[in-house]
């Protein structure tokens, strides 16, 4: 089991807690390592039907025991007990007894959609992503990581076969949970299609009429599939960095998925091959920026910057106050593989420091640009 690091905070928090994340992250694992007195799981199906059925079911249960903790999984599919849990907590406080409530969840869009009361001022928010590099004292076998990504269970598994075949499966549970959720029944085809589709250019710049024609949908369906990618935390769009003066830039954003090997999952396709290193590669450098980012409950700025001329970097990331311009490479690095960088300094801009990325690189500066492995980086950029 990894000790994740954002349990402290969880621990130490003086409100409580909504935990998003996507599924299969550990939220409940990481959650129930907590020691509530009451865990409800609306998973289970039973436990979501008495709790929908009865409305008045926790209230009876908080205000009948000396619950202190309760931990209340899932907490989208019934967005309404957020009320009822507003209620809990100002009575709470009336009567100055301890109360607490840890929450999880996979999907902002169906709280959104529930009209839920996301209780500010009552709920502190924090996010989880797979494992980061600090959790496991920044031991990474890249190439494996290429393939299986950072979800927990994959992580850990030693068996590859199984690893693979839970990350097959990911692909077709999210599919079959989000369509039904969603009410997408009549256009399964298409939202499978669209999965597909974003899947086979993640990493690269995103044209949504281009995505809609590839998927044989609606140009507004395919903006709407986008947002359930979005919401339900799959996916990720990152926008162009606009704070270089005098710069003919893309504007179209990027996408990315949020774990290197579901992405593999979706594609069926777990081979480090040539043609994909370096995709996978720049795939396990965002999905690490990002995981250790949400594990410190920092606030999360990645961008990317393209010119019309052909100028990129592949990540411009603002962490504690910088802003460092990050160009990722699978291979040794050469002279050549600072070109851009160079290019880049010469626009007037707010980056404090410049750094290309590899997988086996040592440590070294040259020109003023840093060169290492990851696990490096992120030490460097204090994650």
């Amino acid at each position: 089991m990894i000790d994740r690091l954002i349990k402290p905070q969880l621990l130490k928090a003086a409100k409580s807690a909504l935990l998003i994340g996507p599924r299969q992250t550990g939220k409940s694992t990481l959650l129930g390592q907590l020691k509530p007195d009451l865990t409800i799981n609306l998973a289970d199906e039973n436990e979501f039907l008495r709790y929908s059925v009865e409305a008045n079911l926790l209230s009876e249960q908080i205000q009948s025991n000396a619950y202190k903790l309760v931990l209340i999984d899932e907490i989208q599919r019934i967005p309404s007990l957020m009320n009822t849990i507003q209620f809990l907590l100002d009575d709470a406080k009336v009567r100055k007894k301890p109360l607490r409530f840890l929450l999880s969840g996979s999907s902002a869009r169906k709280l959104k959609r529930g009209h839920a009361n996301l209780l500010p001022g009552r709920v502190f928010s924090y996010q989880l992503s797979g494992v980061c590099a600090a959790e496991v004292s920044y031991s990474l076998d890249i190439n494996r990581c290429m393939k299986f990504g950072f979800l927990p269970e994959p992580f850990l598994e030693k068996s590859e076969f199984d690893a693979q075949k839970l990350l097959e499966s990911y692909g077709a549970t999210y599919l079959k949970e989000e369509i039904r959720s969603e009410a997408l029944s009549r256009n399964l085809q298409g939202f499978a299609r669209f999965l597909m589709a974003t899947a086979s250019v993640a990493g690269q710049v995103v044209d949504m009429s281009k995505m809609a024609s590839k998927s044989k949908v609606s140009r507004s369906s395919a903006a709407r599939f986008f947002e359930i990618l979005e919401d339900t935390l799959i996916a990720q769009r990152i926008a162009t960095y606009e704070g270089a003066e005098g710069a003919d830039i893309i504007k179209h954003p990027k996408l990315y998925y949020f774990d290197v090997g579901v992405l593999n999952g979706l594609l069926n396709n777990f081979e480090c091959s040539g043609d994909r290193k370096g995709l996978l590669f720049e795939h396990v450098v965002y999905n690490q920026l990002r995981n250790s980012f949400m594990a410190r409950d920092f606030s999360v700025q990645i961008e990317y910057f393209r010119t019309r001329h052909g100028l990129e970097i592949d990540f411009i990331v603002k962490v504690k106050n910088k802003t460092w311009a990050i160009e990722v490479k699978s291979g040794h690095v050469t002279d050549s593989d600072l070109r851009a960088l160079k290019e880049f300094k010469q626009y007037k801009s707010s980056v404090d420091h410049f750094a290309v990325v590899s997988i086996n690189e040592k440590k070294r500066m040259k020109n003023g640009i840093l060169i290492c492995d990851l696990p490096t980086l992120l030490n460097e950029m204090g994650l």
